[in-house]
């Protein structure tokens, strides 16, 4: 029995003996006794009562049996949020791992007006996709990088930047089909350069990507890089198999490039120079060929060119400066091209410009690891401006006569306008003079003439 209904039972039958025995007994006691007697039983039937109520609580609502309790299922780990932050398309960024999509789309309108002697139905008024590249990079995490882009540029497909990064530090290692640190005006993105086209000698000397894996330094005001390459995937990629097949194609080359770029208040100059070497084995079956469009890309044909060379091996240095300040730029490069022929000759040619530019607008040229980097117009349109307005001159320089070898000269005087209303959407209007001598012949046997050319682009990349 529950001890509290035991005590209310001893308490009842206390009471019920207790009351009779007082009323018979009334007689026989003092006034004393019979008081004191009915005090004692008014306080055992407030005792009582407390223990009714006590009852009352345990019985209305009963403990229930204690169970054990199961462990809470192991809850699963919180997934990292994704963060999207935008830099001309979405990159998307999460537990240290990145995505971004890139692309570029540019399209160029030109004319090139030869002298009437020049007959070259490749001449004249013309427009082209000038690039469509698609792709994408991002980061793996643990210092892994990756880019992967393709590039539709002369009726062909083909790839473009497409390696593997791994960044520890100061240093950059790579491993892929990428540029081989040749000249500032090369590895200066063609999109935020201050022409249409580069200078002449980096392509009349063949600068190009090419597989193979380099290391870059960069503390401080200096970058350091150097490399490994070996082809073109193009020269790499023949089909074909047999003695006239492309897989014997071994030629490499090992490239370094050193920058010291130092700050002098809010002036960013930038000293450094390039020394490269190249062993072409299979490519010299087919020869090598140095030559250079009339500037624009509009036209394929060459006024300006040697002929096939049997070249066995490539030296090729140069030197490079320039400087940011303001609304004020300049820049200037020399390159020196030497060629080692089977026959035991070794021409040498030579290119090199100077350029200087001025933003009509309060805006400056970007400048990051040594080279020239994105502008980001102070005022762009639809937010209170126009964007930034820039004029640039340049005097481009080219010489490929040497040792016997006649491949021309060219001296071009250009002028180009650039106007960029947002981040990644530029205009650009150019014109040149281009003075030969030494050139594809007139039709009197005249090699040395003027061609005027002009161009516009548009271009727009994230």
């Amino acid at each position: 029995m529950h001890p509290v209904r035991t005590s209310l039972v001893a308490l009842g039958a206390t009471g019920a003996l207790l009351a009779p025995t007082s009323v018979l007994a009334q007689d026989q006691l003092s006034p004393d006794d019979v008081a004191a007697l009915r005090s004692e039983i008014a306080t055992l039937r407030a005792q009582l009562q407390k223990m009714e109520q006590r009852l009352d609580a345990a019985t209305s609502a009963p403990p229930a049996p204690a169970v054990a309790k199961a462990a809470p299922p192991a809850s699963k780990p919180a997934s990292a949020p994704t963060e999207i932050t935008w830099r001309g398309s979405p990159q998307f960024s999460s537990a240290g791992r990145t995505f971004k999509a890139k692309g570029r789309i540019q399209i160029d309108v030109g004319q090139i007006d030869a002298p009437g002697g020049l007959v070259d139905r490749g001449l004249g008024y013309g427009a082209e996709m000038r690039r469509i590249r698609l792709g994408g990079e991002g980061s793996l995490g643990a210092g892994v990088g990756y880019k992967l882009e393709l590039e539709l540029s002369d009726n062909n497909l083909d790839l473009v930047d497409t390696f593997v990064t791994y960044k520890a530090g100061s240093w950059l290692l790579a491993a892929g089909n990428q540029n081989q640190f040749q000249s500032l005006d090369e590895v200066t993105g063609d999109t935020v350069g201050s022409f249409m086209e580069r200078a002449a000698f980096t392509d009349a000397f063949n600068f190009e990507r090419r597989l193979g894996v380099s290391a870059q330094y960069e503390k401080g005001p200096w970058v350091l890089q150097g490399g490994l390459f070996s082809d073109d995937i193009t020269a790499l990629s023949n089909s074909s198999d047999g003695p006239a097949g492309g897989d014997e194609n071994n030629s490499y080359g090992l490239d370094g490039r050193a920058v010291y770029a130092p700050k002098l208040g809010k002036t960013q100059l930038h000293l450094g120079g390039s020394a490269h070497w190249r062993t072409l084995k299979r490519v010299t079956d087919a020869g090598t060929r140095y030559r250079q469009r009339p500037y624009l890309h509009t036209s394929n044909s060459r006024l300006i060119g040697t002929a096939s060379l049997p070249v066995s091996e490539e030296v090729h240095y140069g030197l490079e400066g320039a400087f940011v300040s303001g609304r004020w730029h300049g820049a200037a490069e020399t390159h020196w091209q030497e060629a080692e022929l089977t026959t035991g000759m070794r021409p040498t040619f030579f290119g090199g410009y100077a350029e200087l530019g001025y933003f009509l607008t309060k805006d400056t040229r970007g400048y990051k690891g040594g080279q020239f980097d994105r502008t980001k117009p102070s005022k762009p349109l639809g937010a209170g401006g126009l964007g930034a307005l820039q004029l640039n001159v340049r005097y481009d320089y080219l010489d490929m006569n040497d040792r016997g070898v006649v491949g021309g000269q060219q001296d071009a005087w250009l002028a180009a306008l650039v106007w960029q209303p947002l981040e990644y959407l530029r205009f650009n209007v150019n014109y040149g003079l281009l003075i030969y001598q030494d050139a594809t012949p007139l039709r009197n046997g005249d090699r040395d003439y003027k061609v005027n050319v002009a161009g516009a682009r548009m271009e727009l990349d994230f």
